[in-house]
């Protein structure tokens, strides 16, 4: 069989080997702690089983033509929210078109595949990079052992490894590298220009990381390199016309993104506040963990290496001084406050702070192989590299983030890594030196990815990887299914808070980093739960919201039973049907209306009739005291039982809003309904409590301190919201047709009024070629005539803009190949 053409090299088959190593090596750390796929144990951690398995089966669906929408719009989350944003964000790296290859109940492991081989790819990256930096011929393999230990740095298999679109910047650091070397040398315009692109598409916010970075090896390779000034400035002047095609050609994707930021609900604000010293030096060493310092572990080998380059008289002093220089500005910069905003595009993110950790770790790597690759460290290098790390070393000490692995495992690594660099000092028993280095570094960052699998077990929430509650869900949905006759909600009962991606429907349900900031505030109206402070929001499953909305059908699932909170439920997957208007229906245009406290207020304004009766409650506690008030609309509680007193008619639907309250309540013999808030970064939905009327006593047990709302009980006439629900069916569309970019409803003929989509008034609808109007926060507009029609259309905001600014790049970039090549084929 005949090789690649790539493999025909040496420096091709460095590349290919450090990805193999690096791959193997996170699988062995994941089968060691018995993570899925090689044991029982989860590894969907926090946002990877909570949004990117299930952005990701959404990605399967689109690519096999079954997704409800298209890239532009999505009608499976939120009612219908735009897609492109998130798809910028999570999907549109090269890597995640793998997911297509296998089965779609094999999602969780086609995630899996994919962190491999963004791993692989980053190893392979980074020991093309280190070759084409500086030869070192002979030196192959430490420049394969090196491009492993950067794939697999503790930023990688820490927390990049449970954000796989994060693992698209670890490969394109080196990527970035190689494209400003070929600027600085006057090479390969055009590939250097679409590696740009390739970077920027595939993950926006690493690649701004990356760029930054591989902007400071340029500025550090212009100043040790040969040539003259005006050939630096030629070469620096071939980066900035780099970056700024290659960024133009990824317009497209990124102005929609940037849009989608602007729009989004806003998230968790955090303060930043740099790590202890002593848990920096921790992070270098194996087997620690912490997620608010920077996960630097390299292994050993890395370090030794490149702590000796300040010491190794066969690289030029200047040299020496410049890259040592360079990797301790950039280890301070990310302590300092004003830098960490500018490597975090000027936020500071929600979650860990140091995400730029990847770029100091390639630094790392890149001055540990010039210090081989100029020949092997003497020994006054090697003392002085191993003086270095026994610092780090022994400024760990004092931190907890030290554990009874990581000295034996540092010890271990170091012994063998000196022992290789001496043998191959010598020039003999390489292989055996090879086997060393290899060891050392699989070793250890084996150890650091179990340890860090356990870790992440017992300190961030997890989900369950696809199985039978997931299949059974999305059987039930796919049988009830009638879109667009009416929406399919997989139901409140969720395995994840992107359901409607994971197993099928239209639901409410939506967590995602652009959840638009209309959406969030309707569904807070209407009375919907939500974590991540707004940004994970939760089913509805209320019927007044279900007519509103078109839920048709809806799937009842038992709790959860892989999370520990959630009490054992035995009841079976179920699925109600109810008859609900269309898509698109029809209000009187009669003055604008507006949203008050009272989701019951609320729903009723939405629904356009009045189908509630909010009485007026009192809540004791249970010695009989009053429930002291905090204000004008709220009871404080805290922890301890209560009894909640209302009056209803006979024969309604009794339903709970209590946002703030974390606990339980009862209504009679009922079962208990949970409720989970603790504002504003938890809030508890709306929940019915059972059927009742005249004088009502829920029991309340309040587990956290919180409050209760004056008006916190609603009573559901269900025979004026069937009547109000013919209404709108009367008036509503006849015919309504759903694409992947809009909306077309052909309404009964003489209609006149404001037509309304079931569907949040998110930026880019427009509807008759003029921007959407907005009823209550849904899409609306006027519609008169004898044969009214309301066509709609759907484009992310961003998208013709930068569509110009790519084509204006192409252009350039057209204008810059085609220069090359006269200039090569001119006499």
């Amino acid at each position: 069989m005949r090789k690649l053409p790539i493999l025909r090299s040496p420096r091709g088959r460095a590349a290919a080997l450090a990805a193999v190593l690096a791959a193997l090596t996170v699988c062995a750390g994941d089968a060691v702690a018995r993570s899925y796929p090689f044991g029982p144990h989860t590894r969907s951690v926090n946002d990877l089983g909570n949004q990117f398995v299930p952005f990701h089966a959404r990605l399967w669906d689109l690519l096999h033509g079954r997704a409800d929408g298209g890239l532009l719009l999505n009608w499976q989350s939120g009612f219908g929210t735009g897609f492109l944003p998130d798809f910028g964000t999570y999907l549109s790296s090269p890597f995640a078109l793998l997911v297509g290859v296998f089965p779609r109940d094999r999602i969780d492991l086609a995630v899996y595949a994919v962190t491999l081989v963004k791993t692989g790819a980053a190893a392979a990256a980074m020991t093309w990079l280190l070759t084409a930096l500086r030869r070192g011929r002979g030196r192959e393999w430490a420049a394969i052992v090196l491009g492993a230990s950067y794939a697999l740095c503790g930023w990688s298999v820490i927390e990049a490894v449970y954000n796989p679109m994060w693992l698209d910047g670890l490969v394109a650091f080196p990527l970035l590298c190689l494209a400003a070397e070929w600027a600085r040398t006057g090479r390969r315009p055009v590939l250097g220009t679409l590696l740009v692109t390739l970077a920027w598409v595939s993950n926006f916010y690493t690649a701004y990381m990356a760029t930054l970075g591989a902007a400071l090896v340029l500025v550090v390779r212009l100043l040790v390199e040969d040539g003259t000034r005006p050939e630096r400035i030629r070469g620096l002047g071939r980066a900035v016309r780099t970056v700024a095609l290659g960024t133009g050609l990824a317009a497209p994707v990124l102005v929609p993104v940037f849009l989608g930021t602007r729009h989004a609900y806003p998230g968790w604000t955090r303060a930043f506040a740099p790590a202890a010293w002593p848990d920096v030096a921790a992070r270098l060493l194996p087997a620690t963990y912490s997620f608010f310092s920077p996960a630097l572990f390299l292994g050993t080998g890395a370090l030794l290496l490149a702590g000796a380059l300040a010491f190794h008289r066969a690289v030029p002093r200047t040299e020496r001084l410049v890259w040592a220089g360079l990797v301790a500005g950039v280890a301070l910069s990310l302590q300092w406050g004003p830098t960490h905003l500018l490597w975090h595009a000027f936020a500071t993110p929600n979650g860990s702070p140091y995400r730029q950790t990847f770029v100091l770790s390639g630094l790392l790597v890149i001055t540990a192989w010039l210090s081989v690759a100029s020949g092997w460290p003497d020994r006054r290098a090697l003392l002085g590299g191993a003086g270095v790390v026994a610092l780090i070393a022994a400024g760990a000490a004092s931190s907890a983030l030290v554990t009874a692995w990581t000295y034996p495992l540092f010890a271990a690594g170091l012994a063998a890594v000196a022992g290789a660099l001496v043998l191959a000092r010598r020039g003999r028993y390489a292989v055996l030196a090879a086997l060393l280095l290899v060891g050392a570094q699989a070793g250890q960052a084996a150890a650091t990815t179990a340890y860090a699998d356990r870790q992440r077990l017992g300190r961030l929430d997890d989900y369950a990887p696809w199985g039978e509650r997931q299949r059974l869900q999305a059987a039930a949905v796919a049988e009830a299914d009638g879109w667009p006759r009416y929406r399919t909600d997989p139901g409140l009962e969720q395995s994840t808070a992107n359901d409607p991606l994971l197993t099928g429907g239209q639901g409410g349900a939506y967590y995602s980093s652009h959840t638009p900031d209309v959406l969030t505030r309707t569904f807070l109206a209407l009375g919907a739960g939500w974590t991540s402070n707004g940004r994970a929001l939760h089913d509805l499953d209320n019927p007044v919201t279900d007519a509103v909305f078109s839920v048709g059908a809806r799937v009842h699932m038992p709790r959860d039973p892989h999370q520990g909170w959630n009490r054992p439920d035995d009841r079976p997957v179920t699925v109600t049907h109810e008859d609900v208007p269309p898509l698109v229906t029809v209000r009187p245009a009669n003055g604008a209306v507006h949203y008050g406290r009272s989701p019951f207020r609320n729903q009723e304004k939405l629904l356009g009739a009045s189908v509630y009766t909010v009485p007026e409650t009192t809540l004791r506690a249970a010695d009989g005291s009053g429930a002291p008030d905090t204000g004008a609309y709220d009871y404080a509680v805290r922890p301890g039982a209560y009894t909640l007193r209302a009056a209803c008619p006979a024969g309604s639907e009794v339903y709970l809003w209590a946002p703030d309250l974390f606990g339980r309540a009862r209504l009679g013999s009922g079962e208990e309904a949970d409720f989970r808030g603790e504002l504003p970064g938890r809030r508890a939905e709306l929940r019915k409590l059972g059927d009742g009327g005249g004088t009502l006593d829920v029991a309340v047990r309040v587990a956290r301190p919180g409050t209760v709302p004056h008006e916190a009980v609603g009573c559901l006439d269900r025979d004026r919201l069937a009547a109000a629900v013919a209404g709108l069916k009367r008036t509503g569309a006849t015919r309504v047709t759903v694409t992947g970019s809009g909306v077309r409803a052909e309404l009964p003929p003489g209609t006149h009024g404001l037509a309304v989509l079931a569907a949040p008034r998110i930026a880019g609808w427009s509807c008759g070629g003029r921007p959407a109007g907005s009823y209550l926060g849904l899409v609306a507009a006027p519609v008169s005539g004898d044969r009214p029609v309301l066509d709609c259309a759907y484009r992310p905001p961003g998208l013709k803009a930068g569509s110009l600014a790519g084509g204006v790049a192409l252009l350039g970039l057209v204008a810059v190949g085609v220069a090359g090549r006269r200039r090569r084929t001119a006499p």
